[in-house]
């Protein structure tokens, strides 16, 4: 029984639905879990008002400055959006240095309930979710998470 469950949930893309997303940063360019094979992917919720949040930025965009773009993929998503223009601005003052995703309708459906800020999800080369805090992460924890030793 629970082979033809999961069978059908395959066949209505609900099994994977965890594990697979698709958003488009503020540039315009779409990026899916799926173009990222091979590599570490590393998706990050923030909000400028979220003093944590703003602190963790100059670690995240290190991290991806030593990594990106053989070995990891670092988005971040935005949750605060109150005009593209002002968050862009406000990113870029924070250090913001790789893409910009803002929260759209269907952010949730994708990555499940955020239930704080900043929230960390880092997917390992096979495309699936291998790591997810609440809280603050550092440059340190990342390479951490990505050699295999937790965070």
């Amino acid at each position: 029984m629970f082979l033809k469950t999961k069978a059908f949930l395959l066949a209505m893309g609900l099994a994977s639905a965890a594990h697979a997303f698709e958003v488009t940063d503020t540039d315009g360019k779409r990026h899916r879990l799926a173009d990222y094979k091979g590599k570490w992917v590393v998706v990050n919720f923030w909000a400028t008002w979220c003093t944590p949040c703003i602190k963790e930025i100059p670690e995240i965009a290190d991290f991806q400055r030593a990594h990106a773009p053989g070995q990891a993929v670092v988005l971040g998503i935005a949750l605060d959006v109150e005009g593209v223009e002002d968050t862009k601005r406000a990113a870029r003052k924070f250090g913001h240095a790789y893409p910009l995703v803002l929260e759209g309708d269907d952010t949730e459906r994708q990555f499940g309930k955020v239930r704080g800020l900043p929230t960390t999800i880092v997917y390992d080369p096979a495309g699936k979710e291998a790591w997810k805090r609440l809280g603050p992460v550092t440059r340190k924890t990342l390479e951490a998470v990505i050699a295999g030793k937790g965070g």
